[in-house]
């Protein structure tokens, strides 16, 4: 009898130590991470590459062109996927074979934080330790500046083997940008488009923001002031632009309130 309770009381140990869990998403992965749930993690996904100890798990391939037959290969228990998964029919592919799969709510907001550190802590079994990281967080929004500044910011977009594109609205950079205060230079359109010299010209953007990957992948930051249109702003005379980490301004994740707090002293140091 002795023997049956002492496994008993192992069983949800040994349960918890079998866990096997692949986020899907930079900002799923930061936050799981920040939970504590770094020695569970079997995998990531492209986007995911903070903190640094995630680079050195296997390569599920890109959140909008995941392969189900990859992510089962590494006995997942626990998937938690970003709002992006795509195609969906891999989500579905997981549950039938007996995944637990955890959608985790997008959002283009500083509210959005919250609702994504509430749902991985409760699939992950980490309440406690998703109060404490929504308190943490929340302290690290409410020191944003509350006053608009009147200045015009410019997101780029720019990977390998595609033309340079910017950021409309209903974008997560447009949300970045208004969390900090500040105004997107490109109005009257959603989504991303492609870069035009007249459309530059017309936006007077004050500031250019653009990922590392971004610049790198322009061959250097004097290629950026190379754009068609862009010598003719005021961030193209000054030589102005923010050089950023895109998860973690436009992630809406757990470094976003520090990113947000990096650009708006970038565009308060204007002139």
């Amino acid at each position: 009898m002795k023997k049956i309770l002492m496994l008993l009381v192992a069983l949800p140990l040994m349960a918890q130590a079998v866990e096997r869990v692949i986020p899907l998403g930079g900002d799923v992965t930061e936050i799981a991470w920040a939970l504590g749930a770094g020695d569970t993690l079997v995998a990531r996904d492209t986007t995911s590459t903070w903190p640094a100890e995630v680079m050195k798990l296997p390569n599920v391939g890109y959140v909008r062109q995941l392969n189900a037959e990859g992510i089962l290969s590494l006995r997942p228990t626990l998937v938690l996927a970003s709002a992006q998964v795509q195609p969906s029919q891999v989500l579905d592919r997981l549950s039938e074979n007996h995944v637990n799969v955890v959608t985790v709510p997008g959002g283009y907001s500083l509210a959005s934080i919250a609702k994504k550190v509430d749902v991985i802590a409760d699939a992950l079994g980490k309440k406690e330790q998703g109060a404490m990281l929504r308190k943490q967080l929340d302290d690290e929004i409410a020191t944003l500046p509350k006053q608009p500044l009147n200045k015009r910011v410019l997101f780029i977009l720019s990977h390998g083997g595609m033309g340079a594109m910017v950021a409309g609205q209903q974008t997560a950079a447009d949300g970045a940008i208004r969390a900090a205060g500040l105004t997107n230079a490109m109005q009257g359109f959603e989504n991303y488009r492609g870069l035009s010299q007249e459309g530059i010209i017309a936006s007077q953007p004050d500031l250019v923001v653009i990922s590392a990957d971004g610049v790198k992948s322009m061959g250097g930051e004097e290629n950026l002031w190379k754009l068609p249109g862009l010598a003719q702003t005021p961030a193209g005379r000054n030589k102005q632009v923010h050089i950023i980490d895109d998860i973690a301004l436009s992630g809406f994740s757990v470094r976003t309130p520090q990113a947000l707090q990096d650009l708006r002293a970038k565009a308060e140091s204007l002139p």
